[in-house]
C-alpha cells in the first residue's frame, strides 16, 4: 500500500502541470528572480542533436509502408524463412532512410541558421557599469534594454522612459494583432521623471500570472501531406492482397507441411508488391518540386521551408487570409471629399487648394456668411470649415526627427515656431487619421505640433493658429465616432468637432438628403468612409457640460453610463460638415489573383483583427464580394437564444457572403458550432472582424473537422502564425510586420499575386506527378509480384523466387529508376494555359488523380502485363531455365520502358536522355551477368523475337486503348492543348 501511494504521488509529481503565479520582477536584477525563466530564444527546430535520429526514425516507422520493409528486412535473419540475398532487402531500406535522414538534416540546419540570425540580433542593456550589448536571446528577465528608434521590441517589456520629455512613445504590434499603426504607449510615471539614473532606486515590477491572450500560439510538431496519407492507406490495401495472395498459394498447396512456415515464405516473396522505392521516389520528388519552385523567375523570393507536402497545394479547397498587409499595403490614401452638393476626387484637389488659400487670404475680412448666418454659405466658406475640421478632429502627433537623440532640436523648432516639413512625420493608432491629416497638409493647412493640452495649424501664408484642447472622446467600437472640443486661441470661440461611420452619425446631424445615398456611393468603390460634423457652442453651454461632464466621471455607480449620457446631451443637431473617403491601398493584382482563385474553386475566408466597417469596406474592394453578391452582416450576439434567432435569419439568405465579429462567432461555436460551419461553408467567402489569433487558428480546425477538405492560411504578421501552422498547408509573406509568419510557414512568398502561379502551376503539377510517379512506383512492384504468382502457381506453388539477386535490386534501380523518377518533369499543359484556365485546378480537389479506382486500374494493368509476360516466356522458351528468366525478365524491363513513355504528357530532353540510358545501362550488363544470362543465346534472333512479341502483346492493347479514350473521352486538359 505504501509503495503504490508513493507511486502516485511521484506520477502525480512528473505529470502536474506547472502552475502560472503572480511574480515580482526587479529593475536590473536577473539574479533576483525567485523562479527560473525560459531563455529568450526562438527556436523552430524539430529536433536537437540527440532526439534527431530517433525522431527521424519514429516519423518513418510510424508510416505502414516503411514499418512493413522493417520486418521483411528482419525476417531475412531467421534461416527458414531466408530467400535470396540479404542486401536485396537491407540495401534500400537503408537507403531509404539515408535519403530521408539528410533531407531532414538539410531542412533542420537551415531553420538553425534562421533561428540563429533572429537570436542573434544585439540590444543594449543597461548595466551599473554603463551599456553593454546583448543578443536578444540571452535578455533575461529583469534585464533593462535599450530599444532604439525602428528596432523590434526583442520580449515582453514594461516602458520605463522615454527620449520625450512627456514619456510618450509610439509603438507598432504588428506581430502581435497584426496592425502595422502606431499606437500611443505612456511610460511608467514615476520612472520617466526620475531625474537620476535607473539604478538609483530599488524598484520591482509585481506582475499579475500568464494569462490566456493573443501573446500565445498553437502549433504543429510535424505535418504529413494528404497525398501520403491516402498511399499509406493503399500499401495497406497492397499488403492486404499479399496476405490473401501468400493463403491462396498455400491453400492450393493443400496445407501440407510446415504450411504456416511456407506462408511467411509467400508473404516475403510477394514483398515487391508494396515497392520500398516509393518512399524515395517521392521524397526525392518533392525535393525536385520545391526547387523548380524556389527557381521560377515569375515568383522572384520564393523559399520552401517544408519539403515534404509541396503537392498540398494542389488540392486546395479553403483558403484563409489575413487583410492587413496580406491583401492590403496598410497605406491609406485620401480619394474624395463630399460637401453634399459637390464632391472633390484625386483629379480635382488643387481646386480644394486654391479655395484654402483664398479663405486665409480673406480671414480677416467679413464674410457674408458671418455677417448673415442665415444665408447659403459659399463653396470656398464649406471647404474651408470642412478642411479646418479634419485638420483639428483627431489623435496624430507630428513627430520631428531629433539630431542629439534628447529631443534638444524638437524643443528648440517648437520655442521658435520653426517646424521643418522636411524632418515631420505624423503617427497615430490608426492609418486613417494619418491620411486624411497628411490630405489636409497637401491642400495647406498643416499640423505642425500637438501635445496634450493643445495643438496648432500652419495655414498656407505660414501664419501659425493654436487651439486649445478643452476635452477629448476617444474612439471605440461601441461608439464608432470621436470627438474634440477646442478653443481658438486668437478669436475664444469654442467648437466641438465630431466624425465617425455613417450609421453613428446619421442619427446626430441635421437632416440632409444626401448623406445615406453618397456613403453607399463610396463604399461600392471600396472606400472608408468617414462623417465629419461640427457645433459651436458659447462659454455658458461648455462651462455647463463641463461641470456635468466632471460630475459624472466621479460617480462611484455606473459611471461609464453617466459619461456616455452627458457627452450624447452634447452630441444633438450637429452641423453637417463633408463625407471623406480614404483607400486602403491593395497589394498588387490583389483582385485577379482572388478571382482566379475563385474560379479555380478555391473558397476565400478572410480572418483580421480589424472592425467590421473596415474589412466590409475591403472585402468589396478587393473584389472578394462580386458585384451580384449581396452581403450578410451577422448581428452582434451574446447568448444562446440571440444566436439561434440570427442562424435563422442566415439560413434564409442564399449566395450572399457572411461577415461576422469574433465575439459573435465564438456563441455560436459554443452553442450552434456544427450548424454555422454548415452554413459558412455554402457561402461563397466569409468575413471575420475582430479575430484574435487563437480565434484564426480555431476557425482553421473546425474547418479540416468539419469538411475533411484542404486549408491553406496566409498572412505576413506574428499574429497569423497560429492560424498558417494549424492549416495543412501554411504561407507567409515577408512584408512591413517582419518575418514571423514567414519562418513558421510551409512556404514563404514576397507578394500575395504569387500565390496564384504557386497553386496553379506548381501546386497542380507536384500533385499530378506524384500521383502518376506513386502509382507508376506500384505498379512496377505488382507486376513482378503477378509474375512470381504465376510462376509459383506452374511450378507446384513452390515458394522459390523467379529472380535472385542482382536482378530484384537492379530492376527497381539501375534500370528502370530514372526512366520513372522523370515523370516529376512531366505536364499536361503549360503554365500559361493553366493559370488562364484556373477551372483545370478544380477537378484536383476531387482526388481523382489518385483514388482506389485508378488504383484498381493499375492493379488490373499489373495483372494482366505480369500474366502475358509470364505465360508467353513459359510458351516460348527453348529447353532451359535460364530462357525463361532472360526472354520474361527482358520483356518486363523494355514494358516498363514503354509504359512510362505511355504515361509521359509533354515529353522533356531529359526523359529521352533516361530511357536511352536505362535501355543501355541494361543492354551492356547482359553481357556481365553470365549467373542470369546464357549469352549465345540472347544474342540470337530467336531472344529477340520471342521478347519484342510478349513486349508487344502486354503494351500493344493499352496504347489502343489510350488512344481510344483520347479519341472519345478526353480529359479537359487534352481539349485545352488540341
Amino acid at each position: 500500500m505504501l509503495c503504490g501511494s508513493c507511486c502516485d504521488c511521484l506520477a502525480r509529481t512528473c505529470w502536474r502541470k506547472k502552475e502560472l503565479k503572480a511574480r515580482s520582477v526587479w529593475l536590473g536584477c536577473p539574479e533576483k528572480c525567485e523562479e527560473k525563466h525560459p531563455r529568450n530564444a526562438i527556436k523552430n527546430q524539430k529536433y536537437n542533436f540527440i532526439t534527431f535520429v530517433p525522431g527521424v526514425l519514429y516519423q518513418q516507422f510510424k508510416f505502414f509502408l516503411n514499418l512493413y520493409f522493417l520486418v521483411v528486412a528482419l525476417s531475412q535473419f531467421v534461416p527458414s524463412m531466408s530467400i535470396g540475398y540479404l542486401y536485396t532487402y537491407w540495401a534500400p531500406l537503408v537507403f531509404v532512410l539515408s535519403v530521408t535522414m539528410v533531407r531532414e538534416a538539410v531542412d533542420e540546419v537551415r531553420r538553425f541558421q534562421r533561428d540563429k540570425e533572429m537570436n542573434g540580433q544585439l540590444y543594449e542593456k543597461l548595466t551599473v557599469r554603463g551599456k553593454v550589448q546583448v543578443k536578444s536571446s540571452d535578455i533575461q528577465v529583469g534585464d533593462m534594454i535599450i530599444v532604439e528608434k525602428n528596432q523590434r521590441i526583442p520580449a515582453d517589456m514594461i516602458f520605463l522612459r522615454t527620449s520625450e520629455k512627456n514619456g510618450s512613445c509610439f509603438i507598432r504590434t504588428d506581430q502581435l494583432d497584426g496592425e502595422t499603426d502606431w499606437k500611443l504607449k505612456i511610460a511608467v510615471v514615476c520612472t520617466q521623471r526620475l531625474a537620476a539614473d535607473l539604478f538609483s532606486i530599488r524598484a520591482f515590477v509585481h506582475a499579475q500570472k500568464p494569462q490566456l491572450d493573443i501573446h500565445s500560439f498553437e502549433g504543429n510538431f510535424t505535418r504529413v501531406g494528404l497525398l501520403d496519407l491516402e498511399l499509406n492507406r493503399l500499401t495497406k490495401a497492397l499488403f492486404l492482397a499479399q496476405v490473401v495472395l501468400a493463403f491462396v498459394m498455400v491453400a492450393l498447396q493443400g496445407f501440407v507441411g510446415q504450411w504456416f512456415r511456407n506462408l511467411c515464405r509467400f508473404i516475403v516473396l510477394f514483398s515487391s508488391i508494396i515497392p520500398i522505392s516509393l518512399r524515395v521516389n517521392l521524397d526525392m520528388g518533392k525535393t525536385a518540386y520545391a526547387w523548380m519552385i524556389m527557381k521560377d523567375e515569375n515568383i522572384p523570393g520564393t523559399v520552401v521551408r517544408t519539403s515534404t507536402i509541396p503537392e498540398e497545394l494542389g488540392r486546395l479547397v479553403y483558403l484563409l487570409t489575413d487583410k492587413t498587409g496580406t491583401l492590403t499595403q496598410n497605406e491609406m490614401i485620401f480619394k474624395r471629399l463630399h460637401l453634399g452638393t459637390v464632391s472633390y476626387g484625386t483629379d480635382t484637389m488643387d481646386e480644394i487648394q486654391s479655395h484654402i488659400i483664398q479663405s486665409y487670404a480673406q480671414v480677416q475680412k467679413p464674410t457674408a456668411a458671418a455677417a448673415a448666418p442665415k444665408v447659403r454659405k459659399s463653396v470656398v466658406s464649406r471647404i474651408h470649415e470642412a478642411v479646418k475640421a479634419i485638420a483639428l478632429c483627431h489623435n496624430v502627433t507630428p513627430v520631428y526627427e531629433a539630431g542629439a537623440g534628447d529631443g534638444g532640436e524638437t524643443e528648440a523648432a517648437e520655442a521658435e515656431q520653426d517646424f521643418n516639413d522636411h524632418s515631420r512625420t505624423y503617427q497615430a493608432s490608426s492609418p486613417d487619421e494619418v491620411a486624411l491629416v497628411r490630405w489636409t497638409d497637401s491642400v495647406g493647412l498643416t499640423l505642425v505640433n500637438r501635445d496634450l493640452a493643445s495643438l496648432q495649424l500652419r495655414t498656407p501664408s505660414g501664419q501659425t493658429l493654436t487651439f486649445h484642447i478643452l476635452q477629448i472622446f476617444p474612439f471605440t467600437s461601441e461608439s464608432k465616432r470621436m470627438g474634440i472640443i477646442v478653443r481658438e486661441e486668437a478669436t475664444g470661440d469654442i467648437t466641438f468637432y465630431m466624425k465617425g461611420a455613417d450609421v453613428a452619425m446619421a442619427t446626430i446631424v441635421q437632416y440632409n438628403d444626401w448623406l445615406d445615398e453618397e456613403c453607399g456611393n463610396m463604399a461600392r468603390e471600396g472606400l472608408r468612409t468617414l462623417v465629419v460634423a461640427k457645433k459651436s457652442l458659447s462659454e455658458e453651454q461648455y462651462q455647463d457640460f463641463e461641470s456635468r461632464y466632471s460630475q459624472a466621471k466621479l460617480s462611484v455607480h455606473d459611471r461609464s453610463l453617466k459619461v456616455a449620457a452627458v457627452v450624447e446631451s452634447l452630441e444633438r443637431e450637429l452641423e453637417l460638415l463633408c463625407l471623406t473617403g480614404v483607400e486602403d491601398q491593395l497589394q498588387a493584382d490583389v483582385r485577379p489573383t482572388l478571382e482566379l482563385l475563385r474560379n479555380a474553386g478555391i473558397k476565400i475566408w478572410m480572418l483580421t483583427g480589424d472592425k467590421l466597417e473596415t474589412a466590409t469596406c475591403i472585402a468589396k474592394s478587393s473584389h472578394l464580394v462580386s458585384r451580384s453578391q449581396d452581403i450578410h452582416v451577422f448581428k452582434p450576439v451574446s447568448s444562446r437564444g440571440e444566436a439561434h434567432l440570427e442562424l435563422n435569419a442566415f439560413r434564409r439568405k442564399h449566395d450572399c457572403v457572411l461577415v461576422i465579429s469574433g465575439d459573435s462567432l465564438e456563441v455560436c461555436l459554443r452553442y450552434y458550432e456544427h450548424e454555422f460551419v454548415e452554413l459558412a461553408c455554402q457561402c461563397p467567402a466569409v468575413v471575420c472582424c475582430r479575430c484574435s489569433p487563437t480565434q484564426k487558428a480555431q476557425i482553421v480546425t473546425l474547418l479540416k473537422q468539419h469538411t475533411s477538405n484542404r486549408t491553406c492560411a496566409i498572412g505576413d504578421g506574428g499574429n497569423d502564425v497560429s492560424m498558417i501552422q494549424a492549416a495543412d498547408c501554411g504561407i507567409g509573406i515577408e512584408g512591413k510586420e517582419g518575418k514571423q509568419a514567414s519562418l513558421a510557414a510551409d512556404f514563404s512568398i514576397t507578394q500575395f499575386k504569387h500565390i496564384g502561379r504557386l497553386l496553379m502551376v506548381h501546386g497542380r503539377n507536384s500533385y499530378k506527378r506524384s500521383a502518376a510517379l506513386g502509382q507508376f512506383v506500384m505498379h512496377r512492384g505488382m507486376i513482378i509480384s503477378a509474375m512470381q504468382a504465376v510462376f509459383s502457381s506452374i511450378f507446384y506453388f513452390a515458394s522459390i523466387p523467379l529472380y535472385q539477386g542482382f536482378l530484384t535490386v537492379g530492376y527497381s534501380t539501375l534500370y528502370t529508376m530514372f526512366p520513372v523518377f522523370s515523370l516529376v518533369l512531366d505536364q499536361d499543359v503549360q503554365p500559361e494555359m493553366a493559370l488562364l484556365y484556373p477551372e483545370l485546378y478544380k477537378d484536383l480537389t476531387k482526388g481523382r488523380s489518385l483514388s482506389f479506382k485508378t488504383f484498381l486500374i493499375w492493379v488490373f494493368i499489373s495483372i494482366y502485363q505480369g500474366g502475358v509476360l509470364m505465360y508467353g516466356a513459359l510458351v516460348l522458351f527453348e529447353s532451359e531455365f535460364l530462357h525463361v528468366v532472360a526472354i520474361s525478365f527482358t520483356a518486363l524491363i523494355l514494358t516498363e520502358l514503354l509504359m512510362v513513355a505511355l504515361t509521359v504528357r509533354t515529353w522533356h530532353w531529359l526523359m529521352v536522355l533516361a530511357q536511352g540510358l536505362s535501355l543501355l545501362f541494361y543492354v551492356c550488363s547482359l553481357f556481365f551477368l553470365n549467373e542470369y544470362f546464357d549469352l549465345p543465346f540472347i544474342t540470337t534472333w530467336v531472344f529477340v523475337w520471342k521478347v519484342l512479341a510478349i513486349t508487344l502483346l502486354s503494351c500493344l492493347p493499352l496504347y489502343i486503348i489510350k488512344y481510344l479514350k483520347r479519341k472519345f473521352s478526353p480529359p479537359s486538359y487534352s481539349k485545352l492543348s488540341s
